[in-house]
């Protein structure tokens, strides 16, 4: 792109931190959250019978929804848009996939 160009597009040119940017940042959030629900899912549907069963379910589904519902307020949306935010949701929900392999 040439100077002239790079002038009379100012401000217009796309950043980190465009609003694509946020949004992918909320919409990683939900996917995190999607899988740890599921995943709590599948491991009650395939845990029946096993004592302690619910509450190890229930220590993934219970997150999962947290994030979700935190996704879908306009203040949640506010607080993923902070980069360390982000990055803490995908990091609780890498270690709670991780939890899931373990049970």
């Amino acid at each position: 792109m040439s100077k002239k160009q790079e002038r009379a597009l100012g401000n217009q040119r796309p950043f980190l931190g465009s609003g694509a940017d946020l949004s992918r940042r909320i919409n990683n959030s939900r996917m995190v959250a999607y899988a740890t629900i599921a995943v709590g899912l599948i491991n009650f549907r395939y845990q029946t019978g096993s004592s302690g069963n619910l509450p190890s379910s229930l220590t993934l589904i219970i997150p999962g929804l947290m994030i979700f519902l935190v996704s879908l307020t306009s203040p949640g949306k506010q607080w993923l848009q902070n980069r360390n935010a982000s990055l803490a949701i995908i990091v609780v929900g890498g270690l709670l996939l991780a939890y899931s392999f373990i049970l």
